[in-house]
Parts: structure tokens; sequence; C-alpha cells
């Protein structure tokens, strides 16, 4: 069995189900972006939201041979308003599991010596302290009724580390090489 403590898989299904739901948040929010003219801000929400679909499938994946229906629990932030409205969306919720659901998550995993789930939720509250970064430069920017300056976003395949930076030669959370992003161009 992949998981062993029914706490743990329950945190996964959670997560997994929050991850999901970010996940088409972001989409939809960034074709607001792109209407209201930040298509700079739209890209940056889609890759976010490519990064949070990595998360849900570690999270999916550690579940390999739990099957059968589930009742999953999971926190959102629902709405559409404007670009720096949704971005406060995306802040509010990367800060939650930043400061709330990962973290506790987190010590279970490695308290029931889960490490897959351990290693799952790991690569996503890192990479979640990056997205709320990126959420509040952008609404900074949007805030003075400008796109940001950006080139190509990329996001790690295997953990959902997304950077505005340039490429990396080796994701500073997963460790994997380049080759592991996904690039949205510019």
């Amino acid at each position: 069995m992949s998981v062993k403590n029914a706490m743990t898989a329950d945190f996964l299904r959670s997560a997994y189900g929050g991850e999901s739901m970010a996940h088409m948040r972001y989409l939809i929010w960034g074709d607001v972006a792109d209407k209201e003219g930040m298509p700079n801000i739209g890209r940056l929400f889609r890759a976010i939201a490519y990064a949070e679909y990595a998360h849900a499938d570690n999270h999916f994946r550690e579940l390999k041979d739990q099957k059968g229906d589930f009742t999953v629990p999971a926190g959102a932030v629902f709405g559409v308003g404007n670009t720096v409205e949704n971005l406060q969306g995306g802040i509010d919720g990367e800060l939650h599991e930043i400061e709330q659901m990962y973290p506790v998550y987190l010590e279970t995993a490695r308290f029931q010596k889960e490490k897959g789930a351990e290693r799952a939720f790991h690569y996503a509250l890192e990479a979640e302290k990056v997205h709320a970064t990126l959420f509040q430069k952008a609404q900074d920017i949007a805030r003075q009724g400008k796109d940001m300056d950006i080139g190509d976003v990329h996001v790690c395949d295997i953990c959902g580390h997304t950077t505005t930076e340039g490429l990396p030669e080796q994701c500073p959370i997963c460790g994997a090489k380049k080759t592991a992003y996904k690039a949205f161009k510019a």
C-alpha cells in the first residue's frame, strides 16, 4: 500500500482537491488578465496553474493503491474579480497553504513516516512560497494599471518551482535538471 496512515491519506486527498481547484481558478483568472490587457500576468497565472497541476499530480500519485469514492474537503478561494482582486485571491490561497495547510500536512507525514507524502508536501510548500511572492509582485504592478515586464516563465514538472528569472541549471527545490522545466514563452 502506498500510504499506510489514514490521516496522511486524508491530507493527500485534501491537498489534491485544493491544488486541482487552484489549477482551474488560475486558468480562469489568467483569461481575465488577458482581457484586461495584462497578457504577462495572464501567462504568470497559467504558469502557476501548471505548477498547481504538478502538486496535484504528486499528491494523487502517492495515493496510487487507494481506490474508491471519497469525500474530499478542501479549502478554496471562489469568485472572479478584476486582475488586482484575482491576484489577491491567489496571494490569500498561497498564504493559507504556506502558513496553515502544508506545515500541518508535512509534519503529520513526517510523524507517520510517510516519506512519499512528506516529499510531495515539502515540494508544494516550497513552491507555494515562490508563487505568493510572484503574485504579490504582479499585484503591485497591476495596481498601477500596468502589466508585468517579464520574459519566459519556467515551471519545474517535478515540484512546481516557478521562476521569471531565467531557466536554472538545477531546481532549487527538488534538484531536477533544467530539462524538467516547462517554459511559458513570452
